[in-house]
């Protein structure tokens, strides 16, 4: 929360947690954010669950993230890692204006494309 001349900006852990799911998607080699059950049940009741695989905590001005993907197979995990750490800190800060103090990354499994796992079997 920042205090101005005419009041108070409140920027909702929502919105940082929508910020950071769709800089950390932009990365090549992250196949997909990974949700909780509850985000999974929201999904399929029909709802777009934008902050999916994202735990924001916001005390004062800083900001701490922690990010759940499935990487794509055959990556460089931890190249992919850097991306997605240095993509998400720009983000948030450059659109909230708040300091990302920490962008933890788990990696929760790997995502085997379709058409690789078929030419596998061959």
């Amino acid at each position: 929360m920042e205090n101005k001349e005419y009041g108070q900006i409140k920027i909702s852990e929502d919105v940082i947690s929508t910020i950071a799911s769709l800089a950390a998607s932009e990365i090549e080699g992250v196949a997909e954010m990974s949700g909780s059950i509850t985000g999974d049940i929201i999904e399929i009741l029909g709802k777009k669950n934008l902050g999916k695989g994202v735990k924001v905590v916001v005390e004062e001005n800083k900001v701490y993230i922690d990010l759940f993907i499935l990487a794509e197979h055959g990556v460089v995990i931890p190249d992919v890692a850097w991306k997605v750490q240095e993509n998400v800190k720009n983000a948030v800060e450059n659109m909230t204006g708040l300091d990302v103090k920490q962008v933890n990354l788990h990696v929760q499994g790997i995502s085997f494309k379709k058409e690789n796992v078929q030419e596998n079997i061959q």
